[in-house]
């Protein structure tokens, strides 16, 4: 089940997701920017131990991380199906047209420099 943050406080910092050394970065996915709401993104890191962390919010025009939820899974199967729910549900709120594309994505270390796309 996925984690829920305080969504009336949102997350000032980068990090969504911390990686760690052996962790792999999977991708990151983003919907098209919506007027007064902003875009929603998904990032999925798969861990040492071969289980998938994902996070799955809302980046709002100011920048603050909004409506944070996280999640495990155990295979990259159940990752097409995270997708296809997510994208279900965006198309019923906002039109079919509003759905997760394949991403570029920023990593960057804890002191805020930019870090590789693989840690190892």
């Amino acid at each position: 089940m996925p984690q829920k943050l305080n969504a009336k406080k949102p997350i000032l910092g980068p990090a969504i997701l911390n990686v760690d050394k052996g962790d792999e970065i999977v991708g990151g996915w983003i919907t098209p920017k919506i007027p007064e709401v902003g875009a929603y993104k998904l990032l999925v890191v798969k861990r040492k131990s071969g289980k998938f962390d994902w996070a799955h919010f809302i980046q709002r025009d100011n920048g603050n991380k909004d409506r944070v939820m996280r999640g495990t899974l155990n295979n990259i199967e159940e990752l097409e199906s995270l997708k296809e729910m997510i994208n279900k549900n965006l198309g019923k709120v906002y039109g079919a047209h509003i759905k997760l594309f394949p991403a570029d994505y920023d990593m960057m270390t804890l002191d805020g420099k930019k870090s590789p796309p693989l840690i190892q």
